[in-house]
């Protein structure tokens, strides 16, 4: 928690760094990445800061995990430069993918439904969808891999990739050696395609399907899909947090005169009227 400072109060780096549980060398990072407005030198050359520089440190602080440090360092350079437009845009495109992010996940909750439990393949058994050979793109008992990288809008691959990985486990035409996916193999495709929309790494998503096949259901997951909606609530509050300490800061800088502090202002006064 930072420290009550009066306005005239000068602070050394290690002021500002104590204050907010950082090293002096982290803040002064911040300060040439352009996160922190420059800061002022003593005749002797060192730094000196000031309230603002510890309320831009709150804002920038706050804003990372509500939007990832790249571009929450982005959004303090463009408000430090009276960039107003480019910092709202770069918020704009934050909320953006959250919302998109949220419709993922119903994607996801949504195929969950509709994907048929997987059941153990007996030897010789043929699963899936009806026998049919040829340039259809079916093979008896499955579907070849190009057919079915064209249904999810990947490429073949990404579906070879994912078999490494262990998340589809196509059986070879014995005639032709092509892979054949067959109706389980479908589904593995299909949940791996949407997990990876939502962000889970390969290696987080072959325990869950294996999981899936060896249960013989999709219970397993119902926590992953809880773990996914904790983590965009979070990412929900954290963004309404950082705008309150990023619009402090623009206080702060407006009552200095700032120019990149007025018209974040205006800007955000005409959205809200129109």
């Amino acid at each position: 928690m930072g420290r009550n400072l009066q306005n005239g109060e000068r602070l050394r780096p290690v002021d500002l760094a104590r204050g907010h549980g950082l090293s002096t060398q982290a803040v002064r990072n911040y300060e040439e990445a352009g996160i922190l407005p420059a800061a002022d030198r003593t005749p002797h050359g060192y730094r000196t800061y000031t309230p603002l520089h510890a309320r831009a440190l709150r804002a920038f602080l706050a804003l990372v995990p509500a939007h990832g440090h790249r571009t929450a360092s982005a959004i303090m350079r463009a408000v430090n430069q009276g960039a107003a437009e480019e910092a709202l845009r770069l918020i704009d495109e934050s909320h953006a993918q959250l919302l998109d992010d949220r419709v993922t996940l119903q994607a996801v909750e949504s195929a969950l439904r509709d994907l048929e439990p997987a059941t153990p393949r007996e030897p010789g058994s043929r699963s899936g969808p009806a026998a049919v050979s040829g340039p259809g793109g079916r093979s008896p008992g499955g579907m070849f891999i190009g057919p079915l990288a064209e249904r999810l809008g990947i490429r073949p691959a990404t579906l070879r990739a994912w078999e490494s990985a262990g998340l589809v486990r196509p059986r070879r035409d014995p005639l032709t050696g092509y892979r054949v996916y067959d109706e389980a193999d479908v589904r593995d495709a299909r949940l791996a395609h949407q997990l990876r929309r939502g962000g889970y790494l390969l290696e987080q998503i072959a325990p869950l399907i294996a999981q899936v096949r060896a249960a013989g259901g999709l219970e397993p997951l119902e926590s992953a899909l809880g773990d996914w909606h904790g983590r965009l609530s979070a990412r929900g509050r954290a963004m309404l947090t950082g705008a309150a300490e990023l619009d402090a800061y623009l206080r702060e800088v407006e009552s200095r005169g700032g120019h990149g502090g007025r018209r974040m202002k205006e800007m955000t006064g005409e959205r809200r009227t129109r």
